[in-house]
């Protein structure tokens, strides 16, 4: 998981979000900025990670929620796609040996 730092909110032009949109991804995903993006004066977008999104725009069903809680506790919260795929691969074999 991404340490984060209190979180910046930055209103930038779009002429500067369309010339360092590779840079604005990368805060927002690295730091957790915020950012929100106007034409003409006029807030039109906002940019902020998934992560963040996820945690705090989406709304996420209960039962989600309970599971996520038990993932966090039983530690596989923190597995990498690697342990993930190995993890499929050995209840595969265990599905076909019981087949």
């Amino acid at each position: 998981m991404v340490k984060r730092r209190k979180t910046m909110i930055k209103v930038i032009p779009a002429l500067t979000a369309r010339t360092q949109f590779g840079q604005i991804v990368r805060r927002a995903r690295e730091n957790g900025d915020r950012f929100i993006v106007d034409k003409n004066g006029e807030p039109q977008v906002v940019i902020l990670s998934i992560e963040d999104y996820l945690a705090n725009v989406l709304k996420q069903p209960k039962s989600l929620k309970s599971l996520q809680k038990a993932a966090d506790k039983r530690g596989l919260s923190s597995m990498t796609e690697r342990d993930i795929d190995a993890e499929v691969r050995r209840i595969r074999k265990e599905l076909r040996r019981a087949t």
